[in-house]
């Protein structure tokens, strides 16, 4: 044999060796995370047999909570899908909450310098040790570029990727005993949970897929001349499927109200500037920016409005959208026809709805939801926990009239709640579906819109 050869069939093995390796450590990792999980499905049965017996959607709860990131972005899920899950668990999963204790930072370094292939200290010219920020998929830590950018990174944590699957494998296989404990459940509700949520989460563990989308939306605010809001730029030198390096933003969350005000006269101003951004997002974008919750959105330094965190995106049919547009104008006409044909296309409706009904539901509603203060509702978890609960509320009412809704129009509707509590917050004078400032429907013909609707 030619050395040439020989020295292929050396390399053919060493990665063949490689590839072994590579399976048995994952393989391992996957039986450790299993056993992991049964001995704690084993203390909380144990406690269960002992007398500890809470009500069955906080044990859960609990259980989910302990047993880490794969179970608490399912409770999450839970709690953000009203229309799929029973009102005990979606009220209590609301509850779960993505903070983790932060990493050491050696764990930090380490994972960047693998990488992206060199010391830290060549990548960066300053990191901060001290996290900005811990979740349960990544940590991320302020930087500065040798150039003198200000970044952030954002890490993933250790091993995030190995957990999720060994995970999702374990809970299909029992997928069976939670229909047996929470007969709530569906078969096809348990699968369609799984499925969605292990699609979504593994998307969020891959920033690359992140960094796309945040180049792709500045793209589309450039392409539709928008200069009142900007996303932060990757730099893709700096970032792999673990590693987002991204442009430090300075400036005040929207939810910052106090502060707020000191940095803009006009804070309606700015709102609007963010309410046309993500409506226009809507038709003119390919996804739109899932989560606008408390701190997502800044005001910067130059007055522009920041979008950050693009871990979660949605996408929206135009006929779903122009469905939307039809239903609110069916409410605000009290025409039977138009909801029912709104109905129809969005595929929600089950019989015949009696509008005035529904229409006088809406109104009970929102008499409540005056009475609330808006300011509280947008101070972070609480924030999340109360717009979880007006979309409860508003689901039930739908259902209550024959209405089934569909997660897809459930995830644009928690959106319009949040956008709703800031404009009470932020511009109380500010009529969200009257002002001639507000394009809500992003392009698509105007429609007449029901007066006080969410508002």
């Amino acid at each position: 044999m030619s050395k040439t050869g020989s020295q292929r069939e050396t390399q053919i093995m060493l990665e063949q060796g490689r590839s072994g390796l590579g399976l048995a450590m994952s393989a391992a990792r996957g039986g450790l995370r299993i056993l992991q999980t049964v001995s704690v499905l084993t203390r909380t049965g144990t406690g269960w047999l002992m007398g500890d017996r809470p009500p069955l959607a906080r044990l859960l709860r609990q259980t989910f909570e302990e047993l880490g990131t794969t179970y608490i972005k399912l409770g999450q899920f839970v709690a953000s899908s009203p229309s799929i899950f029973p009102d005990e668990y979606v009220e209590e999963f609301q509850k779960c909450l993505d903070r983790t204790p932060p990493l050491p930072f050696h764990y930090i370094r380490r994972s960047i310098e693998t990488e992206l292939g060199s010391s830290l200290e060549q990548l960066y010219a300053w990191v901060d040790p001290k996290p900005l920020a811990s979740a349960s998929i990544a940590q991320v830590h302020a930087a500065r570029l040798h150039n003198g950018d200000e970044v952030v990174i954002k890490v993933q944590k250790p091993n995030v990727r190995h957990v999720l699957l060994a995970d999702f494998n374990f809970i299909y296989f029992t997928a069976r005993l939670f229909e047996g404990l929470a007969p709530g459940f569906s078969r096809s509700a348990i699968s369609g949970v799984i499925e969605e949520l292990q699609a979504s989460m593994l998307e969020e563990c891959n920033f690359e897929l992140e960094a796309d989308h945040l180049r792709r939306f500045n793209e589309f605010l450039q392409s539709t001349g928008n200069t009142m809001a900007v996303a932060p730029r990757p730099y893709p030198e700096l970032s792999s499927r673990r590693v987002l390096t991204m442009e430090r933003f300075f400036g005040v969350p929207l939810t910052d109200i106090e502060v707020l005000r000191k940095y803009t006269p006009d804070p309606a101003e700015t709102l609007i500037g963010a309410l046309n951004t993500w409506f226009s997002s809507l038709m003119l974008c390919d996804f739109f920016h899932a989560d606008v919750h408390a701190g997502n959105l800044m005001l910067l330094e130059d007055g522009r409005v920041g979008f950050i965190d693009f871990g979660i995106v949605g996408q929206v049919r135009k006929s779903t959208w122009e469905a939307m547009a039809k239903l609110f104008d069916g409410i605000g006409r009290g025409d039977n026809r138009i909801i029912a044909e709104a109905m129809a296309v969005i595929g929600m409706t089950r019989e015949e709805v009696n509008v005035d009904a529904l229409a006088r539901d809406i109104e009970k509603l929102q008499d409540r939801l005056m009475n609330v203060d808006p300011s509280s509702l947008v101070q972070g978890d609480r924030n999340d926990r109360e717009v979880n609960r007006l979309l409860l509320d508003l689901i039930r009412i739908g259902e209550e009239h024959g209405i089934r809704f569909p997660r897809e129009f459930a995830l644009l509707l928690k959106q319009f709640l949040y956008f709703d509590r800031y404009v009470q917050a932020l511009a109380p004078e500010l009529d969200l579906f009257a002002d001639a400032r507000v394009d809500i429907w992003g392009g698509l013909d105007e429609v007449e819109l029901p007066k006080g609707l969410l508002h």
